[in-house]
């Protein structure tokens, strides 16, 4: 019986390494929002270089589930530090002091052309702004 159990448990791990290896295999671009460090950097699991992560969210279909809803700290927290008005492009302070978001609490995720719009205190928008 326990040797049933060593060997379940030893073809699973097995099963596990094999199945992350080809997903590595299949996603190895750093930039593919499948991309296993990626995925385990979301998840908390892993760390990766915070501006390819901010890329990356180009082509995420749900990147506004690492950002809406959360505080300014807590995005400080994720994505190692944010940028306000005054430390943006000509072109993105442009954007941001523009209708609707003029009279509204906007910051950058790091060095990235996303928008974070917050209403009361939390992120309630992710804009990437085009252009610039």
């Amino acid at each position: 019986m326990r040797t049933n159990l060593l060997f379940i448990a030893a073809a699973m791990s097995i099963a596990v390494l094999l199945t992350i290896g080809i997903w590595v295999g299949i996603y190895p671009s750093e930039s593919d929002p499948k991309n296993a460090r990626y995925v385990f950097w979301k998840l908390n699991i892993c760390t990766m270089n915070l501006d390819v992560a901010a890329g990356t969210m180009v082509g995420d279909n749900h990147r506004a589930d690492l950002v809406i809803g959360r505080t300014s700290s807590e995005l400080r927290r994720r994505f190692g530090f944010l940028r306000g008005r005054g430390e943006v492009s000509s072109y993105l302070q442009a954007y941001s002091q523009s209708p609707p978001w003029r009279d509204k609490e906007v910051l950058f995720i790091r060095t990235s052309a996303w928008m974070v719009v917050f209403e009361n205190g939390r992120a309630a928008k992710l804009i990437l702004v085009k252009g610039n």
